[in-house]
Order: structure tokens, then C-alpha cells, then sequence
């Protein structure tokens, strides 16, 4: 009974401390923008520029197929067979 308690506990830590990590990350994600200005002699131009991996859309992508191959590789290793055994006794 304590063993499963413990793989169940176990599993339930690891995705707090995933989610979490994930929580932390989104803090310190700013918008980072970079502006460039140009001028010439006739026109100003500014250019904004955003990377990838700045963007939240990547990051639930990210971490949705994440949890898709968490689970498949946590409820894989499940064997519900159960074994039956007969004790036999024989009386001489």
C-alpha cells in the first residue's frame, strides 16, 4: 500500500515542480522588443523585431506536447494483469 502511495506522490511532485518551473519561466519573460531607428536625410525608419521563443502561443505549444509525452510514458509502463495462484495441498 506505501508503494503505491509513493509512486502516486512521486509523480504528483514532479508535475508541481514542471508547472511551476514553467510559472517562473513566464515571470521573467519581459517584452522584449528591439527598435532599431535609422535616419537618413529623408525618412526615419523604425523597425521592431520579436524573437520565436518570446512569443506565449510557443510555450503552451511546448508545454502541452510535454504533458502528451509525460503521460504516455508514465501510463506505458501499467501492467494490469493480474496473477492467480492456487495453493495446492495434498494430504497423504
Amino acid at each position: 500500500m506505501k508503494k503505491i502511495f509513493s509512486v502516486r506522490a512521486s509523480k504528483f511532485l514532479a508535475t508541481l515542480v514542471l508547472s511551476l518551473m514553467q510559472f517562473a519561466v513566464w515571470a521573467q519573460d519581459s517584452t522584449s522588443n528591439t527598435t532599431t531607428n535609422r535616419t537618413t536625410t529623408t525618412t526615419t525608419k523604425e523597425t521592431t523585431m520579436t524573437e520565436w521563443y518570446t512569443q506565449p502561443w510557443v510555450w503552451v505549444v511546448g508545454g502541452a506536447v510535454l504533458i502528451i509525452v509525460l503521460v504516455a510514458l508514465l501510463r506505458g509502463g501499467n501492467n494490469t494483469t493480474k496473477d492467480t495462484r492456487t495453493t495446492v495441498i495434498r494430504k497423504d
